[in-house]
């Protein structure tokens, strides 16, 4: 470690890819001397990591930099420096808005940009005026960064394809992360193997498109994602495989094959379908149609007849009627979705949905996103009473909350609480569920630990 030691922040908003890249972030400033410290106000170094998808992301950021300003403004008066750092998909979209706004931030760095951090604090650290680095770099940020360090607990992210080239009408991420950019598999199932050296034994596999990796096989050829699959299943000590975020188009038969045959693929698949209108799907350009989606998630669920599904829903798309949120209502009944998140369409600038004509006024967005929400619930709770008295086989992660609980998640990723001792943390063992809550089930021990 060079210099003193430092303190670093790091405030994520978002997706799980935010949370990797925040990880990671962190790993590039350790040489530097920047250890995690989990206040602010101790901090030599905040970065915000953020996100541009959701409502009024950029005023929260700005909101968070205002607070952020008196702390760096109280440190300076105390004679110790305070360097703000705005990454991520903000800082990529807005990143002279940012400065403009908060001429106190030091750095901002676009989600490709995070391998050059060091070099950034150093210029920003000898020199006045903030630093910005928001091109799309010709190398790989993957190729400069240090080895993932292990420090996980019983599960962990890891991000093997980044940018989109879908280009959906309401989206930003081709802007903000650009295209689509796979890793080669050799990399992927090194840091695949370094995580389950440190104790990880569930990896969730990251991306925009996650399923329309297609990257450099080791042996110099091109493997597919459900090749990816199947090769990280073979790595002993892995005891679960989950991948996140999936698109419809990209469901190959070959990837349908890997979960009818490989076990530690969890049967649980977020696939978001946005809307049940084929009108707003196509105004979306998701290129796909209700009909389409329903198709998949047949040939899906013939391949793995206990597979659950999670989605996204956009409701209040510019030109949505009351027939098109209809139609998306019938396909949720359809599926019965485990899972779902659902949101308001707010437009990001520079989108096409953003200059859309018929935009949807506000209160009838959030009539409909009401009526949806309540049905996902519905939906939600009866997936989980169906699981009451069932033998499940359950990932124990940790403790939890009250003396003598365990912790962890169901294959189709419930939060399961059950009583039992410490030391089958780290295991998937057989739990019987006794009930079923809203967001969670009780269970009770069916025997002892079942694989290490």
């Amino acid at each position: 470690m060079s210099g003193s030691a430092k303190k670093l922040h790091v405030i994520t908003w978002g997706c799980q890819m935010n949370v990797y890249d925040s990880g990671r972030m962190a790993d590039v400033l350790a040489p530097l001397g920047y250890a995690p410290t989990a206040a602010p106000d101790d901090a030599d170094m905040v970065i915000l990591n953020t996100c541009h998808i959701r409502e009024r992301a950029e005023e929260k950021v700005f909101s968070e930099l205002g607070r952020l300003r008196l702390v760096q403004q109280a440190r300076a008066a105390a004679g110790r420096r305070t360097i703000l750092a705005v990454a991520g998909c903000v800082a990529q979209a807005e990143g002279e808005e940012v400065l403009a706004r908060a001429p106190y931030v030091d750095i901002v760095l676009g989600p490709q940009t995070y391998h050059r951090l060091p070099e950034m604090v150093a210029r920003a650290s000898r020199a006045a005026g903030a630093v910005i680095e928001t091109d799309f770099p010709a190398e790989d940020k993957f190729d400069h960064l240090p080895a993932n360090d292990g420090k996980h607990g019983i599960t962990a992210f890891l991000t093997i394809q980044e940018g989109c080239d879908k280009f959906c009408a309401f989206c930003v991420v081709p802007y903000t992360r650009g295209a689509e950019v796979s890793r080669p598999a050799r990399a992927v199932l090194a840091e695949a193997r370094t995580l389950i050296a440190a104790g990880v034994r569930e990896i969730t596999l990251l991306g925009q498109n996650v399923n329309a990796w297609h990257g450099q096989a080791p042996d110099g050829g091109t493997w597919s994602f459900a090749q990816l699959l199947r090769a990280l299943a073979a790595l002993p000590g892995l005891l679960r495989i989950r991948y996140t975020t999936s698109h419809p188009r990209d469901v190959r038969d070959d990837l349908i094959e890997a979960h009818r045959d490989e076990p530690k693929l969890m049967p649980f698949l977020h696939l978001p379908v946005q809307s049940g209108s084929d009108r707003v799907l196509a105004a979306m350009n998701r290129r796909h149609t209700a009909a389409d989606y329903r198709a998949t998630v047949d040939r899906l669920r013939a391949g793995r007849p206990d597979l659950a599904l999670s989605s996204d829903f956009i409701v209040g798309h510019p030109g949505e009627t009351d027939a098109d949120f209809r139609a998306t209502l019938d396909l949720v009944r359809d599926i019965g979705f485990a899972q779902a998140f659902s949101f308001k369409y707010s437009p990001r600038p520079g989108t096409p949905a953003a200059s859309a004509p018929k935009q949807v006024p506000g209160p009838v967005k959030d009539a409909r996103l009401q009526e949806l929400l309540a049905l996902l619930r519905q939906l939600q709770a009866e997936f989980n009473r169906r699981t009451e008295g069932l033998v499940l086989p359950v990932l124990l992660t940790g403790p939890g909350r009250k003396p003598g609980q365990l912790a962890g998640r169901s294959p189709y990723l419930q939060p399961v609480h059950l009583p039992g001792p410490i030391a089958l943390i780290g295991t998937e063992t057989q739990v019987r569920i006794v009930r079923a809550h809203p967001n969670s089930l009780t269970g009770t021990l069916q025997q002892e630990k079942l694989t290490a």
